[in-house]
């Protein structure tokens, strides 16, 4: 998969393909898809989650340039596989996800694998974390169709964050923000944006439950 998947379709950070090829997809996907976990493809979680497309991963987890020392945010944790992947990369991850039995799931999974600076948290994902903030890079994984004000709140000067952004459907393009030095002398100067790829995901969803339904 690193070689034919990423590599082999650009993503060149040699951090991140040892990253991705350490990190065990099978572990993080339902027991019925795990001849498939290895497929550079999404696939479904319960309560119609998915865990995202591995390209797909490492596209987001290059653009955002991470350094030993970061500290980092996900938004949308499934099964907590990206967050997984991200831990390999950076000091410290914490995961938000909505549904309290997938944060408790992705939490006992990564716990049992020795994912020790990685933390799952049952919360509004579009409120983010407050109490890690500032973060060096935030990443969504789930769509939406503006980031939320409280996401680049909590990102800190210099920062990157990846987001899908756009509706249901085809009409998502992952982008890239950069949180200028400026916006700690001018609080009002808004966040750089380039686009990286099309993508697909699930949308962001406000509030929290115990279950998907």
């Amino acid at each position: 998969m690193v070689h034919r998947d990423l590599a082999g379709r650009g993503v060149r950070d040699q951090r991140v393909l040892d990253a991705m090829g350490s990190v065990p997809r099978e572990a993080f996907v339902p027991a019925g898809q795990r001849r498939s976990a290895y497929a550079d493809r999404a696939l479904p979680l319960r309560f119609g989650q998915t865990v995202s497309q591995p390209y797909v991963v490492a596209v987001t987890l290059e653009a955002l340039r991470l350094a030993p020392g970061d500290r980092a945010l996900e938004v949308g944790a499934g099964s907590g596989y990206a967050a997984a992947v991200a831990g390999r990369l950076v000091a410290e991850v914490f995961a938000v996800e909505r549904i309290e039995s997938l944060a408790a799931d992705a939490r006992q999974r990564l716990e049992s694998l020795g994912f020790d600076n990685v933390t799952v948290v049952w919360a509004d994902g579009a409120q983010g974390h407050p109490p890690g903030a500032p973060y060096d890079a935030i990443f969504l994984s789930a769509a939406t169709r503006s980031v939320p004000a409280a996401l680049f709140k909590q990102l800190a000067v210099g920062g990157r964050l990846v987001a899908p952004v756009g509706g249901t459907g085809r009409d998502q393009q992952l982008a890239l923000y950069e949180k200028p030095a400026s916006v700690a002398r001018s609080p009002d100067d808004v966040p750089r944006r380039s686009g990286l790829l099309p993508v697909a995901f699930v949308p962001l969803l406000p509030g929290v439950k115990a279950t998907g339904k």
